[in-house]
């Protein structure tokens, strides 16, 4: 039925525009916690073959000495047995220096973050992701102050940081423990020739570029081969957001002909009812009504079609999306996109609606009279 068909494309312009918006929003949000300075460098076998570059300390001290490098954070990290009583848990250990929360744009939630000192002398404290907290210590309100057992050392909990979710192409940082970067190499990781991967922060958004070339020129002196991958994250996420845009382009695409469809089921619905209201016509135009009485009463009829087929379509989206907010799919709703869509629907129907109004309208009254 046409009603049917038109409420489907309001409902799907509803809750494809607000999950759009909603992974758009998420994009962003992700580009302003990670910064738009924000580079990633780790080693790699050079293009000609070759084995792995290593980054040493000697390397990170020289990259931070340059003027387009604000400051660096060499991280190292993977999942680890972490005990505490008998609950344990494969957990994601994340050694840095104490910068991450500037770094990261985080706050701590409860206790503290440690400090250059405790990093420098190999402090074993730990700061707890939220999700970490909530699996190890549900039934205190503040851990600060118990220990976790992170492989086989005992850590120390000095703080909670804020509840903050996955990131796109990452894990969840709300399952994960920070740990200084010098006391995981030394009491955890005690193999790591080198960290897994370096964060950068360029000197501003605009020389981003320009602190990429000059990391790389340095390295490539320093090494003799290029044996480093540079990554920059405004960058990946612009093309996650680019994607993402593509995509709901494509999917409008298919609303649009699902709305086309509609209107040619409204339009072939409408014929149908003028034949079979024919002597219904032709009685109203011998009772002395207008062609354009009869051209308005059929619009309006297919109008009203239209609307409460809209209706329905945008009170069906409004539920899916409440389910999948309910399913923690980013989804944001726009007053103005369910006009739109409502808008179309009608829009639809007044256009497609309008040719059998017309035929209605041009029907000869003799004929219309005598027709069975």
């Amino acid at each position: 039925m046409p009603p049917d068909r038109l409420k489907s494309v309001p409902e799907y312009l509803t809750c494809l525009l607000a999950i759009g918006e909603g992974t758009k929003q998420q994009v962003i949000d992700q580009m302003g916690s990670l910064g738009t300075t924000i580079m990633y460098l780790n080693s790699s076998a050079p293009p000609t073959g070759g084995p792995v570059g290593v980054l040493t300390e000697e390397d990170l001290d020289e990259v931070a000495r340059l003027p387009e490098i604000n400051r660096i954070m060499p991280v190292i990290g993977d999942p680890i047995l972490v005990r505490h009583r008998n609950v344990d848990k494969q957990i994601y250990v994340f050694a840095s220096p104490h910068i991450m929360p500037l770094v990261h744009h985080w706050q701590v939630a409860q206790g503290r973050f440690f400090t250059e000192a405790e990093d420098r002398e190999l402090a074993p404290v730990v700061v707890l992701g939220y999700q970490v907290y909530r699996d190890f210590f549900p039934y205190l309100s503040n851990p600060v102050g118990q220990y976790l057992l992170i492989g086989t050392s005992p850590f120390e909990v000095i703080g909670v940081m804020a509840e903050r979710g996955a990131e796109s192409g990452s894990q969840n940082y709300d399952d994960m423990v920070f740990i200084p970067y010098r006391a995981g190499r030394a009491r955890v990781y005690q193999t790591q020739e080198q960290p897994d991967y370096v964060v950068m922060e360029a000197a501003s958004m605009d020389r981003v570029q320009v602190a990429e070339d000059a990391v790389r020129a340095l390295l490539l002196e320093r090494h003799g081969r290029e044996d480093i991958r540079i990554g920059n994250a405004a960058a990946r996420l612009k093309a996650q957001l680019e994607t993402r845009d593509t995509m709901t382009r494509m999917l409008g695409l298919v609303a649009a002909v699902s709305l086309l469809v509609g209107g040619i089921g409204v339009m072939n619905v409408m014929l149908m009812t003028v034949r079979e209201r024919t002597r219904e016509i032709g009685i109203r135009m011998a009772t002395g009504a207008r062609d354009y009485d009869i051209l308005s009463q059929f619009l309006i009829e297919a109008m009203l079609v239209t609307i409460v087929g809209g209706t329905v379509g945008v009170i069906l989206g409004l539920i899916i999306g409440a389910l999948l907010i309910f399913w923690e799919t980013p989804v944001i709703f726009s007053f103005g996109v369910m006009i739109g869509a409502f808008s179309c629907a009608v829009i639809t129907g007044l256009i497609f609606g309008y040719m059998p109004a017309r035929t209605a309208a041009r029907l000869d009254p003799v004929v219309a009279l005598s027709s069975e």
